[in-house]
């Protein structure tokens, strides 16, 4: 699969998500206290970045 989220624990203990394109990270997340919220996160991106509006600034 070319692309993917994925949940991690960073060094100073919280939960993140970034999101890998051809193993390249594209993005990553803030920082939460735990798993659950990390998993949240990705499910409101998947759910509203279709309506994400594109700005040129």
């Amino acid at each position: 699969m070319a692309h993917k989220f994925e949940v991690y624990q960073d060094k100073a203990g919280e939960f993140r998500v970034r999101f890998k394109y051809n193993s390249e990270i594209i993005f990553s997340t803030e920082g939460y206290s735990d798993k659950s919220g990390a998993k949240r996160a990705i499910e409101s991106i998947k759910k509203y970045v279709g309506d994400a509006p594109i700005e040129e600034v």
